[in-house]
């Protein structure tokens, strides 16, 4: 290797672990565009009405923060009530109808099976540790919540530094590609930007027939907060695979202060819901939305999960959306689909940016001849 080629991969190393370190904050930021590229789609919705583009955007960010302010009021302190409400009165009465059950349960059940049915001290041990875990995380979640707010309004900054202006952030990062890539890198980021709308809208149809049906099956069964857990429910839906599973432990948890075989039923009842969600409403919604295979989405998880944390996890799923227009256009059709060798023949990619896609096309010549390309200017 020559000395500038050795210059070059040592700052390409060199990049890659700058950018690996400040892996948490690239999430932040693909957050920030994540929600603004919503509100921009809001925002245009809104301009289509004679709205002028300031009035909308600020009608976007007004609606947006007074959903947030309306969740917040609505979920967490009715939730705070009803879990001090579990904790101090339904838990001790739980424990003594145990206690008294497996006394009734000790004149059936041979004493081979007696044996291993716990007692109240023993239950008493077991729920012990588990609720000082629970107030260790809730204490360590307090600790951090000052980060946690430091990153939110980090999100809600960006979001709307970018909504002001988005054009003008998306042609500086169009400059960075060299000039006769431009125009391709230009309509690939329009891809993205279609394929993310697609993606929200699909996610929240989702949502909203979840948190619907959540909020009718509680209803019916009379558990309170209905409309709370019902909203809850849809917003952990966002969170494929691992969202579900957790929107019914409260559900239950809250049932416990009525009627122990409500939480049955709302088991059984959530089980359906997710079942009618995950195998025929959101393929069904998807399909017309974008094309996301099933096992690719999990894979996904697994992976940001693993690699960039609960964040990571969070935006899976629109961080695969992107990968894979980027990877379907960029790679495949302007690479791979272009890359053709043949023996007899000099093949050479050219970049022809005055295409109309844009896109790499190929020629064959025979070796000697010189090969013109058109690059676009900046």
């Amino acid at each position: 290797m020559k000395f500038g080629q050795w210059i070059g991969l040592i700052c390409l190393v060199i990049s890659l672990y700058i950018l690996w370190d400040i892996r948490q904050v690239l999430l932040l930021v693909f957050a920030a565009i994540l929600l603004a590229t919503a509100l921009n789609k809001f925002a245009r919705k809104l301009q289509k009405n004679r709205i002028p583009r300031t009035g909308a955007v600020m009608l976007a960010l007004t609606i947006f923060s007074a959903v947030m302010i309306g969740f917040f009021l609505l979920i967490v302190p009715p939730f705070i009530v009803q879990f001090q409400e579990l904790t101090t009165t339904k838990l001790p009465q739980i424990l003594a109808l145990w206690e008294s059950s497996r006394d009734r349960l000790t004149t059936l059940l041979p004493p081979q099976v007696i044996q291993y049915l716990p007692d109240i001290d023993s239950l008493n041990q077991q729920i012990q540790p588990l609720i000082n875990g629970i107030l260790g995380r809730s204490l360590s979640l307090v600790s951090n919540s000052l980060g946690f707010i430091i990153n939110l309004l980090l999100v809600l900054i960006l979001t709307i530094m970018l909504l002001v202006q988005p054009m003008a952030y998306r042609q500086a990062f169009v400059r960075l590609f060299p000039s006769f890539y431009r125009r391709r890198a230009n309509s690939i980021l329009d891809q993205c930007e279609a394929s993310l709308g697609k993606w929200f809208i699909g996610a929240l149809i989702s949502m909203s027939v979840v948190a619907t049906l959540s909020f009718i099956c509680l209803s019916i069964l009379h558990i309170p907060l209905a409309l709370a857990q019902g909203v809850l429910a849809g917003l952990l839906n966002f969170v494929p695979n691992i969202g579900p599973t957790l929107s019914v432990v409260l559900p239950m948890a809250i049932a416990l202060l009525d009627a122990p075989w409500k939480s049955v039923a709302i088991l059984v009842l959530y089980i359906i819901i997710q079942q009618f969600e995950t195998n025929l409403l959101t393929p069904y919604v998807m399909a017309q939305q974008v094309s996301l295979l099933p096992a690719a989405t999990l894979l996904a998880q697994l992976f940001f999960a693993n690699f960039f944390g609960f964040l990571g996890f969070v935006l899976a799923i629109p961080l695969t959306v992107v990968g894979q227009v980027w990877i379907k256009e960029a790679l495949v059709k302007d690479i791979l689909d272009q890359w053709h060798h043949n023996d007899s023949t000099a093949t050479e990619l050219v970049l022809v940016a005055d295409s109309p896609s844009g896109a790499i096309s190929q020629s064959t010549e025979e070796p000697g001849v010189e090969q013109t390309k058109n690059q676009e200017q900046p």
